[in-house]
């Protein structure tokens, strides 16, 4: 089992999570950050952490977030790892509460 990011980080791109993840499996893109399936132990550690509950557990996965799960696979073999908190985009807060961002995640 593992931890996916889902929609809801796209355009907010909070990187609270990343600090605590014990085996640095978080992959930064240029406004989304995905978690790499083969590295995550399943710790739970960045859940709670992540302000816009982008996280969430394979296990808790509903309707249209197995493409989530796809994603973080794919874009975790492509974008560079991140492991240190960085600034959230200047208009990430502007995003939190929109919804169906999935057009505008940047590959």
């Amino acid at each position: 089992m593992t931890f996916l990011v889902k929609e809801s980080c796209i355009r907010c791109k909070y990187t609270d999570c990343v600090e605590v993840c014990p085996v640095d499996c978080f992959y930064e893109g240029p406004n989304f950050l995905v978690i790499d399936p083969d590295e995550c132990i399943d710790c739970a550690l960045c859940e709670p952490e992540c302000p816009v509950d982008a996280i969430i557990s394979e296990d808790d996965m509903q309707d249209g977030d197995q493409e989530y799960l796809k994603l973080n696979a794919e874009l975790a073999k492509k974008w560079p790892n991140i492991t240190e908190k960085k600034d959230a985009p200047a208009d990430a807060d502007d995003w939190v509460e929109v919804k169906e961002k999935r057009q505008y995640l940047e590959t």
